[in-house]
């Protein structure tokens, strides 16, 4: 007895009922938990024989089974109950493809799209009433993600030219996609969650989609409410906590063979940071906030304007390199983190991952910039903000840049 092929069918089994037992529950008059668990079963069944004898059977199973669908469909619309719509026939023909796809021994492809599927399927009032939400702003933001990743992003050659081989096309714009996708991706969250949440969701999507630009908002916030100062700031500080978790990500998409090199001292920081903003939350003790409305950041003329800086950066670090030493990079470092820390973090991680750059040198060029990064937000609190919000934005950027001069200074 193989052990693998009743295992394959034992998860064909599982996963046609899961996916039947939704449709059962949700459209009593369409295909169900039998039905659905027989046609997985089924797929897997023919993806064995085709294996077995050759031919055309797994194809000649999938044909038939969608002629037995398209009979169904016929009968049903003779019927005066309203048909659902052809949800249930794409399913099930998916259900077949999962199917013979544990034949394969694709197990775990197997289990995410028939797990994937059933949850789509159950989603369905969740989701419709999402795209009835959606404005112009939103498709536009969804739109331009697409022009981005899947129009601009093929055509570009991924190639490296200009000074010191640093500016690959492809890659500079493969890295404009991953910060609008994070963008994007926060800011819908805050469009439909944040919006109704409080100051701790307020700081987590701020820094998420921009940790300097939530320092404005409510800095300016601060100037016409005094009183919401204790607010602001917590808001602030946690979007500063934030941009560490962000910078992580980051790191492991872009350079995953690093990933772990770094996480001790970010996540150092990260932590004694949340420490420090769990203690401007305990001192708070003011009602929470609603977030200010988020803004588009699909921006196409900002997304050139970082991939231009993104490529400024690799050749600021490269020329450095060559002719400063470290001291011209850490110097590069802070520049570059004063306003945006992605363009530095990026473009260190590339560097570190081609060898043109130790993992040592690396972290500490990415922590200099963020400590440069919270220090401009300061003078930001200072130009636009309360004098109340400065005075606490001073403690506690001054306790987070104290704890990461002290991780430069210690850390071997």
């Amino acid at each position: 007895m193989d052990f693998v092929i009743w295992q394959q069918f034992g998860i064909a089994l599982g996963l046609g009922l899961l996916v039947g037992l939704q449709r059962e529950w949700a459209e009593p008059e369409a295909a169900g938990i039998r039905t659905f668990a027989l046609i997985t079963v089924l797929g897997t069944v023919c993806a064995h024989l085709t294996a077995l004898f050759g031919g055309m059977i797994l194809t000649g199973g999938f044909v038939a089974l969608g002629g037995l669908m398209i009979l169904s469909n016929l009968r049903r619309e003779r019927s005066p109950e309203a048909h659902p719509g052809p949800t249930t026939e794409v399913a099930a023909l998916l259900m077949f493809g999962v199917g013979a796809l544990l034949q394969k021994g694709m197990v775990a492809e197997a289990v995410v799209i028939g797990s994937g599927v059933a949850l789509l399927l159950h989603w369905k009032k969740p989701l419709h009433h999402f795209v009835e939400r959606i404005g112009a702003t939103d498709i536009r933001a969804v739109f331009r993600m697409v022009l981005i990743a899947l129009v601009v992003l093929p055509l570009l050659p991924d190639r490296s030219y200009g000074p010191y081989e640093v500016l690959n096309p492809f890659r500079i714009w493969l890295m404009v996609v991953l910060i609008v996708g994070i963008s994007i991706t926060s800011y819908l969250i805050s469009r439909y969650v944040g919006a109704r949440s409080g100051s701790v969701i307020s700081g987590i999507l701020g820094g998420l989609i921009s940790s300097t630009a939530t320092t404005v908002t409510y800095a300016r916030r601060s100037k016409k409410a005094p009183d919401s100062a204790s607010l602001a700031a917590l808001v602030v500080m946690i979007a500063s906590t934030i941009v560490f978790v962000r910078v992580g990500f980051e790191v492991a998409v872009v350079a995953p063979d690093i990933f772990w090199q770094i996480f001790p001292q970010f996540g150092f920081i990260g932590g004694w940071m949340a420490l420090i903003a769990f203690g401007a939350y305990v001192l708070s003790r003011q009602k929470q906030a609603r977030a200010p409305e988020p803004k588009d950041p699909s921006n196409l003329a900002a997304a050139v304007i970082f991939g231009g800086l993104y490529a400024l950066v690799l050749l600021a670090v490269a020329a450095a390199i060559e002719y400063l030493g470290h001291g011209g990079l850490y110097l590069v470092a802070a520049l570059s983190g004063l306003t945006d820390m992605d363009a530095i973090t990026l473009s260190t991680a590339q560097l570190i991952t081609a060898g043109k750059l130790t993992v040592h040198t690396g972290w500490r060029m990415m922590m200099v910039g963020a400590l440069s990064n919270i220090m401009f937000k300061g003078v930001v609190v200072a130009i636009l903000g309360a004098p109340q919000l400065l005075f606490r934005i001073a403690l506690l950027f001054g306790c987070s840049m104290l704890g990461g001069g002290v991780l430069l200074w210690l850390w071997p």
